[in-house]
């Protein structure tokens, strides 16, 4: 079975599924939080649009440090559903390239996920893809529960929703 093309393929719909959650983003929502310890809603969108950035990230580099002791650059706030499906189509496309430019070895070596410089997790390249697709669903799932709470809509992913009766 050709892994690089099941990715592949899985990206295709999970950025097809991630459009449609951003799709609903309300305007002028960015910082709202349904508690306290809850992350912002613009924080956890923006995670939503470019997860996909970490696909091509495990692909083309040995590491990621997601904590740099410099406190590393923030991304521009994003507020527009627009903005939010833009930044995702420029990930996911990137993401597509790096999958569709390696090999199956290359999938098979060592990655690792830094803090503030020391290694929180170090898997082969492979499961460091299949755990990022894992975490990009877990973040919309919780995107989609904001939005719920927030009165929007809550589009059909993986089934029908309350607002969405259709099969996606």
């Amino acid at each position: 079975m050709d892994q690089i093309k099941l990715f592949v393929e899985e990206l295709d719909r999970e950025v097809a599924r991630s459009r449609k959650a951003l799709e609903q983003v309300p305007e002028g929502k960015h910082d709202w939080k349904p508690h306290e310890k809850s992350m912002a809603f613009g924080y956890l969108s923006n995670m939503v649009a470019t997860i996909p950035t970490w696909v091509t990230m495990i692909v083309k580099q040995d590491s990621l440090d997601i904590a740099p002791k410099d406190g590393g650059q923030k991304p521009a706030p994003m507020n527009l559903a627009s903005e939010y499906i833009a930044a995702l189509d420029k990930a996911a496309k990137e993401a597509r390239a790096a999958l569709e430019g390696t090999s199956e070895s290359h999938l098979g070596t060592t990655w690792k996920l830094l803090a503030g410089g020391n290694v929180v997790m170090s898997l082969p390249r492979h499961e460091m893809i299949r755990e990022t697709i894992n975490h990009w669903a877990h973040h919309r799932g919780q995107m989609t529960v904001y939005l719920r709470l927030m009165g929007a809509k809550v589009p059909a992913l993986y089934g029908p929703s309350a607002d969405d009766r259709s099969f996606a």
